[in-house]
């Protein structure tokens, strides 16, 4: 089996290390510094108070590699399209796009049955090129749960978590999928393979959409926004807003609004993504998380006010900041 992991920052460092550890044959697609000194002095992997090193397979030449029978995207959704090109010349004829990208997945309603079946979002996928190049048809969802940083190139150090929860987009358990699953359980990885992946979608989703957007206009880490009153109350007007969207569209949900918040206060004082990227001046991932949520609102009829006014504030803070993309 080849696996190629494409955008090996934090977590797709982190998942290459551990895949490593299988008879796969892996490979990394990364840039700049944080290449250069994988290629020089391997990956060190922390982990507590351990730490490990890796020799692994990085290029950021994509042409150079084999046809791969996976291909894991780990870059922000805002990264994905113009890469296009280069994932479909990566795949083998029978190969896999696993989308391990936070928010709506482009493929989101391929398969869907009802009104929505087959639409495109706009917001995730402009131009349709995703969809009409790589084809849902190639897609296998994958939602992550582990906590990584990258602390310096060649340095990434591991939070919490190992779950990668995977799931074909019709809910059917395919020979695929069933095999990249075991690779990663071989890998000491949790790899649940669900019937409805699109609920484990929208769980993770559920608190990115309104946590990443509110400390990057406040700056506030998690603990604050979800237990300050003001801003608990912002996010449950979101939350509720994308819950009666979602089950419009069928999604059940396993929690409840305020046990959601609260698992977010027990994290911490974390900084969300979001807040680092505008802190660090990186694009901000704003419409696969939040923009999306809008598009969808309008698709289904339901109104979405605190959606919106958050999303006009954050486009705004980023666009300042020359952090949208």
């Amino acid at each position: 089996m080849r696996i190629c992991i494409y955008g090996a920052g934090a977590i797709g460092g982190y998942l290459g290390a551990m895949l490593s550890k299988t008879e796969t044959e892996v490979s990394l697609i990364a840039r700049g510094p944080h290449l250069q000194a994988m290629q020089e002095r391997g990956l060190r992997v922390l982990t507590g108070e351990s730490e490990s090193l890796y020799h692994l397979h990085c290029t950021d030449r994509p042409e150079s590699l084999p046809p791969q029978d996976y291909v894991i995207v780990t870059l922000k959704a805002h990264s994905v399209p113009r890469i296009v090109p280069q994932i479909k010349s990566l795949l083998a004829p029978q190969g896999a796009v696993v989308t391990a990208v936070n928010g709506i997945p482009w493929w989101y309603f391929y398969g869907v049955k009802g009104a929505f079946e087959n639409k495109r979002l706009h917001s995730v996928d402009p131009d349709d090129i995703q969809w009409s190049q790589l084809g849902p048809e190639c897609a296998i969802g994958c939602v992550v749960y582990p906590a990584c940083d990258l602390i310096e190139p060649g340095v990434i150090r591991h939070l919490e978590g190992n779950r990668f929860t995977l799931g074909e987009p019709s809910g059917e358990k395919t020979e695929r999928v069933v095999a990249l699953s075991q690779t990663f359980i071989e890998a000491g990885l949790k790899a649940p393979v669900r019937p409805r992946i699109r609920d484990d979608i929208w769980i993770k989703l559920w608190g990115n959409l309104c946590f990443n957007p509110i400390s990057a206009l406040t700056t506030a880490t998690l603990d604050v926004i979800a237990t300050e009153l003001g801003t608990r109350n912002i996010a449950r007007g979101m939350m509720g807003e994308a819950q009666q969207i979602a089950e419009t569209l069928g999604v059940r949900f396993s929690v409840d609004i305020e046990k959601r918040i609260d698992g977010a206060a027990k994290v911490g004082a974390h900084k969300t993504s979001m807040l680092q990227d505008l802190e660090q001046g990186r694009p901000m991932e704003i419409d696969a998380l939040l923009t999306v949520i809008q598009e969808l609102g309008k698709m289904t009829g339901i109104q979405t006010p605190n959606i919106d006014t958050i999303l006009a504030l954050v486009i705004q803070r980023a666009e300042q900041a020359g952090c949208y993309n």
